[in-house]
């Protein structure tokens, strides 16, 4: 006789292999610890197998877990779509997010996904700028979510993460002992003139030499070993390399990811892409912790 999986007792077990712990799965699903490790349970229980290693720090997967996982997450994924296609009150029309280039990966493609299998009938319009501009264009009504980089909290915002930021250079490259420092920041880049702060209070001379607001060149002339440049830990390309100056530097402190929303007459909508985006952050934030 055939048997059937329990969806929400998949969605638990998917939710605690991504977030890396049942606390930060209750919290996700909006369950109690005992409730989503009851799930947990009765998932093993009904196959039979070992699906969690509990014996250390935070939760691991089994290999029994590994193979499941790929299963479960299609199977959800699945499930989602069918129920939104099918619902009565699936929505038509189109909501607009702006996020600094800076961060879109890795957290944006997990909320475009997920946001487009539940609703299939709307359009997502992804804006990628500079914080200003997309404060600027919020302001004006003409996005209905941002994130941001930026040192403060404007009124309305939730801050999501706290992020450091560094010192970025080619590859084994020598710019940053040179002196005065070479600079390669966009025009629009927020953290240009923090930067310029923090090397004058360190009586650091230094000079710009991009005059652009394209990142290509700024990518171009700090790969080439031309100019330093700063980033959010984490958001390096391949083409960079984090600097080890020793603290020949002076160090560039934390920036914040923020999130403003606004809510006329895209309620459900807007906070569904809300639930998305700080579900993915909280999910690196797991995986970074782990």
């Amino acid at each position: 006789m055939a048997r059937n999986l329990d969806m929400t007792a998949l969605r638990a077990f998917v939710t605690v292999a991504e977030t890396g712990g049942v606390t930060r799965a209750a919290g996700l699903l909006n369950l109690t610890q005992s409730a989503v490790s009851m799930q947990l349970k009765r998932l093993e229980e009904s196959l039979g197998l070992s699906l969690l290693d509990r014996s250390g720090r935070g939760v691991t997967l089994t290999r029994s877990g590994e193979q499941l996982l790929g299963y479960a997450q299609e199977m959800l994924a699945l499930n989602d779509e069918a129920l939104s296609r099918l619902s009565t009150h699936a929505y038509a029309g189109q909501i607009t997010l702006g996020v600094p280039h800076d961060v879109v990966y890795p957290a944006i493609p997990q909320v475009l996904r997920r946001f487009a299998a539940c609703w299939p009938q709307v359009k997502l319009q992804l804006v990628s700028e500079f914080t200003s501009v997309l404060k600027a264009q919020f302001a004006r009504g003409e996005l209905d979510v941002i994130l941001t980089t930026e040192a403060d909290l404007d009124p309305g915002g939730e801050t999501l993460a706290r992020r450091r930021l560094v010192w970025v250079g080619a590859p084994g490259g020598q710019a940053w002992r040179q002196r005065p420092l070479r600079l390669a920041h966009e025009t629009g880049c927020i953290f240009r003139q923090a930067v310029q702060r923090r090397l004058d209070a360190a009586g650091i001379r230094w000079e710009d030499v991009v005059e652009s607001s394209s990142s290509r060149t700024v990518e171009a002339t700090v790969s080439a070993d031309l100019a330093v440049h700063s980033m959010i830990e984490g958001t390096e390309p391949e083409i960079f390399e984090r600097i080890a100056h020793g603290g020949a530097l002076p160090d560039l402190g934390t920036v914040r990811i923020n999130l403003y929303h606004s809510d006329p007459g895209k309620a459900e909508l807007v906070q569904a892409l809300v639930a998305e985006i700080r579900r993915a952050v909280a999910e690196i934030a797991a995986r970074e912790a782990a």
